[in-house]
This record gives C-alpha cells, structure tokens and sequence, in this order.
C-alpha cells in the first residue's frame, strides 16, 4: 500500500529533504509550500507538481511525464523531464533537460541552462523514465502569454556552474549519493542549444542503431569538443527510409538497411573546420562503425536542417 506522504514534502522552512536512489521508483511526487529548502529527489517519478515554494534549491531527477512548478518564486533547479511547464512563477533558474518544449506561462525572469549532473544511478532512471539523454530542447522556451517589448526568459551565463546555483546535498542522509556536477561527465551531453554559435561552419554526425551507439556518440562529442569544437544539439529519433532520402540524400542508399534496429543519434558541431575536425576524428576512432557525416563545408548546413527539420517535425515540436 502506498502512503502519499512517502511522495509529499510540504510546508517545511529551511530544511534539506531528499529521496535516495530506488525510493521513489516511478512514483508521483509533489512538492508544496516549502520556503529557503535543499530539496533533492534522486530517483525517477511519474510526474511532479511544484506548488508555493519561495526561495528553494530543487534536484528533480528523470521525471517520466510532466515537471509543472506552479506560483513559486525565487528557486534555483536542476529538472530533467518529458515535459516541462511553468505558471504564475517568478525568478526560477533552471538547469534543464527536457524532451519536448520548454513552456512559461504569466511567468517573468526565468532563466534557463542546460542539464549538467551525473551520479551513478542517473543513466539507468533516465532510461526507466523512458527519457533519451540526447533529447534536450533546453533553450527551445515557449512562452504562452508573451508581452509586448519586454522578455520573460533567457539563458543562464555560459559558464554558469550548477554547484553555485543548487549546491550538493550537506546531509549525512543523502552524502552518499555520489554525485559530480563537472559539466565533463554530465550524464547529459552539455549543448549550446540557441546560443549564438561561434562559427557559420557547422557539422551533421549520425550515428546507427547498435550496441555501442550511445557510448560511441559520447566518445565523439569528447573528441569534437577536446579540440575547441561546440556541440550545439543532439537527437535520438526513428528514421524511416524516405526519411534518409530526404536528409542524406545521394547516400541515403547505404544507410537505409541500417535504420530498422533502431533510432539514429545525431549530433551539431560548430566552428571553423568543424567538417573536416569531425570526418578526420570519425576515420581513426570509428573505422569499423557506419557514420554519416556532412561532405563539405558547403553542404553541412543543409544536412543540419534537413536533418532536424525532420526530428522536430517527428518530436511534433
């Protein structure tokens, strides 16, 4: 039998709370009427709603549906979840990962990062939240109720550290919890997302279903941004063959037979060089592993749109 208190944290004023790894296990979760908490939930959970919570610093790991703060103010967060919405909220900060678009609604000073955070646990319950690490519209905001000349939301600073901002558990309940929040081993590949990109030069790599895939796209993005490249977005989706048509096009032919084990991860460098700097590192790491990668220089770009035009149009952005 299950006690919806296990699942509440409410009304609590300068405490730190969490839930260890297992302890939620899928549950729903809700987080009401807290003021000044460190409130760490470090499992995965249905869905959680965030009610009347003023100056609070929140973990929420994977969350399978939607993460709704509703009438909180000042809190810091660190959120990954299929959907993320805001209402009535004012001066959050959010360290994001999120599979569809962010939305804000009569929301004012909202900022937003990307996801960096990695324990041990943190792969396997982003996969039983149903959640592909390399699906993040972080900065992708959508504000519902804009207004006229002034802007309710942007980005965190580029070299925001989320310690600063949600700083680690000081409890001897959750110390064990063997948490890093050096961007380098983030869980979640750390993107640019819609950053202005330091290059007009940028780089499509599509890695095919298999065993390695995820471990092979990391180990690219390590090498791509070990040599001053940017990552500026991922994707994981389903592939059909008239899609390859449309996005490798004159390739298309030797990729197709590829796309029935699964989804293809996909992966935006940016800077100058960036298509030879990544067919160069795809030839000595990856001689053995079909990798599509732009051409040139001249039709990288149109690899890029064409590819995710398509993955938005499939993640009905």
């Amino acid at each position: 039998q299950i006690d919806p208190k296990d699942y509440t944290f409410s009304g609590l004023k300068d405490e730190t709370v969490g839930r260890l790894p297992g302890k939620v296990a899928g549950q729903q979760f809700i987080i009401q009427d807290c003021e000044n908490c460190n409130i760490y939930i470090f499992d995965h959970s249905a869905t959680i709603t965030i009610d009347d919570c003023v100056n609070c610093r929140i973990f929420l790991g994977p969350v399978k549906t939607s993460v709704f703060f509703r009438d909180c103010k000042d809190c810091k967060c660190v959120v990954a979840c299929q959907q993320f919405r805001t209402r009535d909220c004012k001066k959050l900060e959010v360290f994001l990962c999120c599979a569809t678009q962010p939305i804000i609604e009569s929301s004012t000073g909202m900022k937003f990062g990307c996801f960096q955070y990695y324990y041990p646990e943190l792969a396997l319950q982003f996969k039983d939240a149903g959640l592909s690490i390399f699906n993040n519209t972080w900065s992708n905001v959508h504000d519902f109720t804009p207004v006229s000349g002034e802007n309710n939301w942007g980005l965190l600073p580029e070299d925001a550290q989320v310690q600063d901002y949600v700083p680690l558990p000081a409890s001897e309940e959750l110390k064990g919890v063997r948490i890093s929040t050096d961007a380098t081993r983030s869980i979640i590949p750390v993107a640019r997302g819609r950053r202005q990109k330091g290059s007009d030069e940028s780089c499509l790599a599509v890695f095919f279903a298999g065993d390695y895939t995820t471990a092979n796209a990391r180990k690219l993005i390590d090498e791509m941004t070990g040599k001053g490249f940017q990552l500026v977005q991922t994707k994981e989706v389903t592939m059909k063959a008239e899609d390859a048509n449309r996005v490798f096009q004159q390739s298309a032919s030797e990729f197709i037979p590829l796309l029935e084990k699964g989804p293809v991860v996909a992966l935006e460098f940016n800077g100058d060089g960036a298509v030879e700097g990544c067919r160069s590192t795809v030839n000595d790491v990856f001689s053995g592993t079909k990798v599509f990668v732009s051409e040139s220089k001249a039709s990288a770009s149109q690899d890029v749109d064409n590819f995710y035009n398509f993955a938005d149009m499939q993640m009905g952005m």
